[in-house]
């Protein structure tokens, strides 16, 4: 493009925000071209022939109104200026999500005005006439979601290009020959964004770093890290702070702790943890109940505010779990070391302590401090799990975590034991009391030294699993309920979930009601009584898949606030996250918090917290997505061997391009393009959540089971193409 035709652009995109400007101040007033000439300061003939050209073409495009000849208004006085996100779509469009409006504002490609995809703008905002739906414009960028970017260099002679790889950038970088950090043509790497003036076709970027060759396994997975703006190791000054604390357990320490060494006092954790933070100890008392310790792994004592740890941990917020690593939040001396509760050492925790009665399981007392525990024993899930199924403490070698089978104390699977029926007590009064039951089931690869998967496998909760999970439930509640009860109300950290969308839920009573399912809208403890009895009901049955599919997607999203709604699928009014601070940043928010309330210290500033809350949300997203990531690159890598192979599948999603099917053999999802099948010209009917033949009537709906075969993988893209046979039969 040349210069002269940039200048023109610019003073055109000048002119259309003035337009708009003078307009949206008084949009009761209608303006002659003249006086908005005046209010811009307009004297420049071509100006004016700019100006009255484009008054024309913003009326013709329904952007603003012609009330009698020559005259302009603001379309039906309903024109604004708002603040929101910019969601892009695949198809350079966007939509800007204003919180508080119903309705996205839709904005197409030309009026982005350089607006990337999760950046913050100012949008003038209009509805068109030939409709409700509301459209604009950016005018206004006011904060970048990033500004460093994962893609495809492009090397030529004095410059190169960077190609994103995210689907939703619509333009490349241009990047000086000194600026490329000797990358190759063709590498992936790292492009910080510079700028994007008037006069530039692309934006300026240079390469930050250089992830390797495309495909490669190291290059992918720093890539899924680098896309989501996670670390992949730690700076190596705070590696070095991290060095020189001192992790030894000091007598003047433990004489401010309850000491807890003496007390039966074990872990159960997956065969292959290398970091142990919580711990379950058991103890009989005089009076019959029983002492349940949970102790968690004392991570604030080590991690103090104004400290170059505490930075990190707080920027990161999170440990990240991809498909064949973990990304910890804070260093291996802590995380894998000094906060581990690894068996028969000494270590600090914070711990909740409850006597509870053997018949149900009922809280009579309870205590919250600061510990020091000596673990006894360290379980796999698997062993703790032979103890329930058999009562007996014999370990066999092909489930042991040491060289040999080995044998439990009495006293040991007495405590398991009894600890697992405890827990089956409380779960089922959580059941009653309106808590949801999904059965997850992780997708787990077993890969080979080079990270290659050789085969896929289902991780599914047992009572092992679950009675850990009741028991940090139950600290994580106790611990809510503690403070949320004080008055007066003191500033805290809680873990919310919001009801139901309810329009979510009327649909899916809707479909549900075909397979003679229904949901109970009578009161809040109605639905979720209904819900867990429709997740029972269709257990086994054609369309389990589709239910828990909609199931799922008309709850909210769980998030940390200090401003407390309960948690409703757990059914709590008070929760938190008290039990896993080696893994997240609010847990160590929660334990600072909580021994300033046991001090006796004020309530702490709420505006500070809530912005610790939102961003500690924002990253435990960044980081789930970031593990979907990494397992759907390593399901393509597995089915990239098994292209020839016909696979039964379950129809996952149903999109106006196409159908997205989910194998049941090893859950690997792909993709059949609506083009691509055969035989008919399908239309998308989104309230059946189906795609429907125009001639034969034929019918594929979200829950069915269909035949694929593998048609394209495509790593780079992290993206599966299926063929689609047909129905399954079976």
């Amino acid at each position: 493009m040349s210069k002269k035709k940039k200048a023109r652009n610019h003073r055109k995109n000048e002119i259309t925000k003035g337009i708009f400007t003078t307009l949206e101040k008084e949009p009761q007033k209608t303006f002659n071209y003249k006086q908005i000439a005046t209010k811009l300061g307009i004297t420049d003939t071509n100006d004016r022939n700019q100006l009255i050209k484009r008054l024309g073409q913003l009326e013709k495009e329904d952007r603003i109104e012609e009330t009698d000849r020559g005259k302009y208004k603001a379309v039906g006085s309903s024109t604004n200026m708002q603040i929101g996100k910019v969601d892009l779509t695949g198809r350079g469009n966007a939509y800007i999500v204003v919180e508080g409006m119903d309705d996205d504002v839709f904005v197409p490609q030309n009026r982005l005005n350089k607006a990337f995809h999760g950046d913050q703008v100012a949008v003038t905002v209009y509805k068109s006439k030939k409709g409700k739906k509301l459209e604009g414009e950016v005018t206004e960028i006011v904060e970048r979601k990033k500004t460093e970017f994962v893609g495809i260099l492009d090397l030529q002679k004095t410059f190169a290009f960077v190609r994103p790889t995210d689907f939703r950038m619509y333009t490349d970088f241009f990047v000086a020959k000194g600026n490329t950090m000797d990358a190759k043509d063709g590498d992936k790497v790292v492009v910080t964004f510079e700028r994007w003036s008037d006069d530039d076709d692309s934006p300026i970027g240079k390469v930050t770093e250089v992830l390797g060759k495309p495909g490669e396994h190291q290059t992918e997975i720093h890539a899924i890290l680098a896309e989501y703006g996670l670390p992949y190791e730690f700076p190596t000054e705070v590696e070095r702070f991290a060095d020189t604390l001192d992790t030894a357990i000091k007598e003047e320490e433990i004489a401010k702790r309850r000491d807890m060494r003496e007390t039966l006092t074990f872990t159960i954790d997956p065969k292959d943890a290398k970091d142990f933070d919580d711990a379950l100890s058991f103890k009989i008392l005089e009076n019959g109940n029983y002492e349940i310790g949970i102790h968690i792994a004392d991570v604030s004592h080590y991690v103090r505010p104004d400290t170059i740890l505490e930075d990190e941990a707080y920027e990161r917020a999170t440990s990240v779990y991809l498909v064949d690593r973990v990304v910890p939040m804070l260093p291996e001396v802590l995380s894998n070391n000094a906060c581990s509760l690894r068996p028969n050492e000494e270590k600090y925790t914070f711990s909740a302590i409850f006597e509870m009665d053997r018949k149900n399981a009922g809280v009579k007392n309870q205590w919250f401090g600061r510990t020091v525990i000596n673990s006894d024993q360290r379980f796999a899930y698997e062993e703790a799990q032979h103890i329930i199924e058999t009562k007996k403490g014999d370990i066999p070698k092909d489930i042991s975590i040491r060289d040999d089978a080995y044998s439990v104390s009495d006293i040991v699977v007495e405590a398991t034991l009894e600890m697992d029926r405890l827990a089956k007590i409380m779960r089922n009064k959580r059941m009653q009391q309106g808590a949801l039951s999904f059965d997850k089931v992780e997708v787990k690869f077993e890969l080979d030294e080079n990270n290659e998967p050789q085969g896929v496998y289902f991780k599914e909760s047992k009572d092992a699993n679950k009675m850990i999970e009741e028991f940090m439930l139950l600290a994580n509640r106790k611990v809510a309920q503690f403070i949320g009860k004080q008055k007066p109300k003191k500033t805290f950290v809680y873990r919310v979930h919001d009801d139901p969308d309810q329009d979510k839920l009327m649909a899916l009573n809707g479909i549900i009601s075909r397979f003679g399912h229904k949901i109970d809208f009578k009161d809040k403890k109605s639905i979720s009584t209904s819900l867990n009895q429709l997740l029972r009901d269709v257990k086994g049955k054609k369309e389990q898949n589709l239910v828990d599919t909609l199931t799922i997607r008309s709850m909210s999203k769980a998030i940390y606030t200090t401003d407390n709604i309960g948690h409703y699928g757990l059914g709590f009014d008070y929760y938190t996250h008290f039990t896993s601070p080696i893994r997240r940043y609010p847990d160590v928010m929660v334990h600072r918090l909580l021994q300033h309330y046991l001090d006796g210290g004020k309530s702490a500033n709420a505006e500070e917290y809530e912005q610790k809350c939102k961003h500690s949300s924002d990253m435990e997203y960044l980081a789930v997505r970031a593990e979907r990531d990494s397992i759907k690159y390593m399901q393509i890598k597995f089915m990239q061997d098994h292209q020839d192979e016909e696979f039964v599948g379950i129809i996952s999603g149903v999109t106006e391009w196409g159908i997205y099917v989910e194998i049941i053999a090893n859950k690997c999802e792909g993709m059949v393009r609506i083009s691509d099948i055969k035989g008919d010209y399908y239309i998308f009917d989104e309230k059946e959540y189906a795609i429907v033949g125009e001639r034969t009537g034929k019918t594929y709906q979200l829950g069915d089971e269909v035949v694929v075969m593998v048609k394209n993988t495509d790593l780079l893209k992290r993206h599966l193409d299926f063929s689609l046979i047909g129905k399954h039969k079976g």
